[in-house]
């Protein structure tokens, strides 16, 4: 039997593989076979099984795993009103025991102790963080005082609460922040003999649809995108999304590249500190320049996060 070729795979498969991968997100309450997601992607189920590992580098059975196990992180940190019992009725799992013993396997901690971290996020996050391999310095350095987070964003941010309209992209799906730049570069190969670069009002965006407070940077799902100002025919590699309209906190930063991380995390404490509350949607980048050609190399950045 022929070996399947990755490039090739990424080429004709991606459309498929991204519908599975969003309907996968959205459904994680529910009972995920190979079977169901497989007919998503319009394949059968033994090849969809071999395209699927190639692409993500994960089965999809350990895939789901991960991503219920992420979620019920994400819950824990966000509602402390939910119970362990609800959490393991919500995502699959058998009993209590069985969702701790899955929980524990990832995180190095019982459900019950990466809450009880969690209640102080920003003194205790790195410990958290750790267990997942992803200490950073400047995260460290920053994440250690709250109030050193509040003076950062005092001092390089402006804040504000925005009403924003639908927003359509092209994009580019990636799994894990090294992948990024290569999303970029498959983007800007579609988006320039179609001239959009040359408008004016046309935006590069990257989604964030992992949170790295609970998932590893290499495995952290990301869209590189670029703003739509009209439908466009799209194929391969490259899909139409649309952010949907909403609410979100919107900060507005000049900043470096090793400086992105501390913002975000201050921004996120200044969301804590006024009473905001995240909505289930996926927090985005919307950048007004390259980098490159600013004369200190600083980006021109607006982070949204959308809220209730």
């Amino acid at each position: 039997m022929a070996t399947l070729n990755k490039s090739v795979l990424q080429s004709d498969y991606t459309s498929s593989v991204n519908k599975a991968l969003e309907f996968i997100d959205q459904n994680l309450d529910t009972n995920l076979s190979l079977e169901e997601v497989s007919k998503i992607a319009c394949f059968s189920p033994f090849h969809f099984h071999r395209i699927f590992k190639t692409i993500t580098s994960e089965t999809l059975n350990a895939y789901i795993n991960r991503k219920r196990i992420e979620k019920v992180a994400a819950v824990l940190m966000r509602k402390p009103e939910v119970t362990i019992t609800e959490l393991s009725m919500s995502f699959g799992f058998t009993s209590n025991s069985s969702l701790t013993r899955a929980f524990k396997k990832y995180y190095q901690l019982t459900p019950s102790e990466f809450r009880k971290q969690s209640g102080n996020r920003f003194s205790k996050i790195s410990k958290i963080q750790s267990k997942i391999g992803q200490v950073h310095t400047t995260f460290e350095a920053y994440i250690c005082s709250i109030d050193h987070l509040k003076n950062w964003i005092k001092m390089n941010a402006k804040i504000e609460i925005k009403e924003i309209a639908d927003m359509d992209l092209a994009y580019v799906t990636c799994i894990g922040v090294h992948a990024i730049t290569s999303s970029y570069d498959t983007l800007m190969r579609w988006a320039t003999p179609l001239e959009l670069l040359n408008n004016a009002d046309t935006k590069m965006v990257t989604i964030y649809h992992d949170s790295f407070k609970t998932t590893a940077p290499h495995q952290v799902r990301i869209s590189t995108c670029i703003t739509l100002a009209e439908p466009l025919k799209v194929s391969g590699n490259i899909g139409l999304r649309t952010i949907q309209k909403g609410k979100f906190i919107v900060g507005s930063f000049s900043i470096g590249l090793s400086e992105f991380e501390k913002s975000w995390n201050g921004l996120f404490a200044w969301m804590a500190e006024n009473g905001y509350r995240k909505a289930d949607r996926d927090p985005f980048e919307l950048y007004h320049n390259d980098y490159r050609t600013h004369p200190e190399k600083k980006c021109i950045v607006d982070y949204y996060i959308p809220i209730l």
